[in-house]
């Protein structure tokens, strides 16, 4: 697999140097803890939203550091929980009077460190809340996580508590206002193609030329089944059908719809599997009110793709329509 990589042990911190590099006025990088954050932080007047999770998934979670969105990011390697320490001194860094919510996707590493750093950070006297995203419908255990797997619907998360946060809101609020969209938030994906990480040099698992992987992790982890690979429609109908019934959505509903990009997947072959799957909730009295195509939470280079619903209200359509900036521009 030809990539663009120096040495495989910098990948991620050549990356994070880029970044910073790329957007001098807004963001800073802290090369000890792969941390990226809001040169404009920490701020007396707001609570400071910190993510971490392993790197390989861009945008999320670096690429998404800016005003209404992350103050702060620091991941791990590739596909790896950042260490106990990092979440430790990224709490201490980013300390506001106002305190630090700590959003952890689902899995068992991201929250062993989270939890330890919480624990170390209080103990210095920041004031730390966690925050759990577990929006995957795909499984309900496996050996990466406990419980559902923190996926793309993050995003959705992010942005409300963002924008609630550059409002004024306190701890507390954030916390309902996050646990509200979590619990109303589904994901489900699938993949064409395993991801080669730059240390490995090789795919994660081997997929045959008309097989795809229904229900897969974004680390690669197993899915449902392996299945044959079908037309477009018929897989944004598994998906859409997966995701609809779980929480489950009915006729009447207002929606965000997400089409999100596994890292190898042109956007054009997105905007196909949006078409249907638009159709088919309109089809169920389903109303799309806000649509997101493009690359969220992506798997390396892995083709494939994710479908997430999150169900609206006027709160969390007023959060999600808040303004927001970043890195990238595609929320």
């Amino acid at each position: 697999m030809k990539k663009f990589v120096n040495d495989p042990k910098s990948f991620v911190p050549e990356m994070l140097e880029g970044i910073a590099l790329a957007n001098p006025e807004t963001l800073k990088y802290v090369p000890a803890y792969n941390l990226i954050m809001r040169a404009d932080m920490p701020n007396e007047n707001k609570v400071s939203i910190v993510q971490g999770s392993g790197s390989g998934h861009e945008p999320a979670h670096v690429m998404v550091v800016g005003k209404g969105m992350l103050d702060a990011a620091c991941p791990g390697d590739v596909f790896a929980a950042p260490p106990m320490d990092y979440v430790y001194e990224t709490a201490k860094l980013l300390n506001s009077p106002k305190g630090v919510l700590l959003l952890v996707n689902n899995y068992t590493g991201d929250r062993m460190a989270f939890d330890m750093g919480k624990e170390m950070a209080e103990a210095d006297g920041v004031r730390c809340e966690i925050l759990t995203v577990n929006d995957d419908v795909a499984v309900q255990d496996s050996l990466y996580t406990v419980g559902r797997r923190g996926v793309a619907g993050n995003f959705f998360v992010i942005k409300a508590v963002g924008a609630a946060s550059e409002q004024g809101a306190d701890l507390d609020e954030l916390l309902r206002i996050g646990r509200k969209v979590n619990d109303v938030t589904r994901t489900m994906g699938v993949a064409l193609t395993a991801c080669t990480p730059p240390a490995k040099g090789s795919p994660l698992f081997e997929l045959g030329a008309d097989e795809i992987e229904f229900g897969v992790g974004i680390h690669g982890e197993p899915g449902r089944e392996r299945r044959r690979l079908v037309a477009a429609d018929q897989i944004a109908d598994d998906l859409l059908d997966a995701v609809v019934s779980d929480l489950p959505y009915n006729s009447g509903d207002r929606v965000a719809l997400m089409i999100n990009g596994l890292g190898g997947t042109p956007i054009s072959e997105l905007y196909i599997l949006y078409r249907r799957a638009h159709q088919r909730l309109a089809a169920q009295g389903i109303t799309v009110g806000r649509s997101y195509v493009n690359e969220y939470c992506t798997s390396l280079d892995m083709a494939g793709a994710s479908l997430t619903l999150v169900r609206l209200d006027d709160e969390i359509e007023t959060l999600l329509h808040a303004p927001a900036e970043s890195a990238i521009r595609v929320f």
